[in-house]
């Protein structure tokens, strides 16, 4: 009979589920301002907010709240195409500071997008870490959320007309009428860069043998992680720091990511073009870094109709650099809305580094090597959290190479694997 039940499975291991409590769902509904609204229930903080309806491809509970705490989504209506979400629960997000860790284990402190649009949200959930449910955690946050609805629908609007502002309603408000045009909320207005970007600078693994400042645009925790696990010492500064007048003490300069739209921060890209200018060590930016060393190199960004957003975005190197290979296709984790445009001709002493295979826009550029730069920068995320593993070479390359620019003078013998790794300890601890 014991055989029988755990071959059926499901009912049995849902009995040592831990409930997520009591069911007091208000209604809910979701208005989008292309004029389609959806009607389901509420899950999380009792409120109703405004923000920019996107769409994530995560699939299991554990990069949703990776997703959900990255600062790259601050301000957006979150829809997973997951149906099932929250059957883990969530995890503590206390961790060392140290030489292996930052002080989080999510991206984040705490959650950094506006709601969450889910199909089915679990009532209870089991995992060997969780400590709370996900309706508690986005009650503890003041972030609504709704279930009930068809967010396969949902992901066919925004994958047709694109990204699209939204309204949660909750409560009272479910039943009054949809916002008209003109009452819908641009985030994108704002400048949310500023909004999570450390506001003093701050230092991680001080007595690392590699100095690296790091501009910070709305980093994830695992960036910062990556770095120091790699024996970095880190200077965090704010994302409009003057970086020129310190620039001398370090080995390198990498450009975080960030939420929002790139032209808000034409300060940072000019003083990156400063840098460019009259600084000869190596530089790397990701996601919204990227976008900023294009500003800086001279290429436009601008907003894309649909963004790119998930855990399966394919890439393709157009030139060779370390461990990538000019020709193969990659694999990444993206969240962006904005890009660079491709212009013929690339800008003096660049060329692009990668392609999107779906909608061919840029994911890359590099600095040329007949400038003797090392500058690269990619669209998407090479540190996996969350997301592939497929281009988590491409950050330690590029980290192997600052080290050894600093170091070469100084010793004889210097290799890959001293410097970054590969044994199991370095990798990343996922919080699940």
């Amino acid at each position: 009979m014991i055989a029988r039940t755990l071959i059926r499975g499901q009912p049995f291991i849902r009995a040592f589920a831990t409930h997520a409590g009591p069911n007091t769902a208000l209604p809910a509904a979701l208005h989008l301002k292309t004029g389609q609204s959806f009607h389901g229930r509420s899950f999380g903080a009792p409120r109703s907010i405004f923000g920019e309806t996107v769409f994530s491809t995560s699939i299991t509970s554990c990069k949703n709240t990776e997703s959900m705490t990255d600062p790259s989504y601050r301000n957006q209506i979150l829809v997973f195409t997951t149906p099932l979400i929250g059957n883990y629960g969530v995890p503590s997000n206390k961790a060392p500071i140290d030489s292996q860790d930052v002080g989080v284990v999510m991206e984040s402190e705490g959650i950094q997008c506006s709601a969450v649009v889910v199909a089915d949200v679990a009532e209870k959930f089991s995992h060997h870490a969780a400590v709370e449910s996900l309706t508690s955690w986005c009650r503890r946050f003041n972030v609504p959320g709704i279930t009930g609805v068809d967010t396969r629908e949902i992901t066919r609007l925004l994958r047709d007309q694109g990204t699209t502002l939204g309204r949660l309603a909750v409560g009272v408000d479910a039943s009054a009428p949809a916002p008209t045009p003109e009452q819908y909320w641009d985030p994108s207005t704002e400048n949310l860069v500023d909004q999570v970007s450390t506001k003093v600078p701050y230092h991680l693994n001080p007595d690392g043998d590699i100095r690296i400042a790091v501009l910070d645009f709305g980093a994830k925790a695992n960036i910062l992680r990556s770095l120091i696990r790699r024996n970095a010492a880190v200077t965090v500064l704010p994302w409009n720091f003057d970086f020129n007048s310190i620039r001398d003490q370090y080995d390198g300069l990498f450009l975080t990511n960030g939420p929002g739209d790139p032209r808000h921060c034409m300060e940072a890209a000019l003083k990156l073009r400063e840098t460019l200018q009259g600084w000869g060590k190596p530089i790397f930016g990701i996601c919204m870094g990227h976008q900023i060393i294009g500003m800086a190199a001279g290429l436009e960004a601008y907003r894309m109709t649909f963004g790119n957003r998930g855990h399966n975005q394919p890439v393709l190197a157009l030139a060779s650099s370390g461990s990538i290979k000019a020709g193969r296709v990659y694999v990444t984790s993206q969240n962006h809305q904005y890009a660079l445009k491709l212009t013929d001709p690339f800008p003096a002493g660049w060329e692009p580094f990668f392609i999107n295979c779906n909608d061919s826009s840029v994911e890359g550029i590099k600095s040329t090597e007949d400038t003797g730069k090392k500058v690269w920068g990619v669209q998407f995320h090479p540190e996996s959290a969350g997301g592939p593993l497929d281009t988590m070479e491409v950050g330690a390359f590029h980290l192997w190479y600052m080290h050894h620019l600093s170091y070469s003078c100084r010793c004889s013998r210097i290799s890959l694997a001293s410097v970054v790794p590969t044994s199991s300890r370095y990798q990343r601890r996922s919080p699940l």
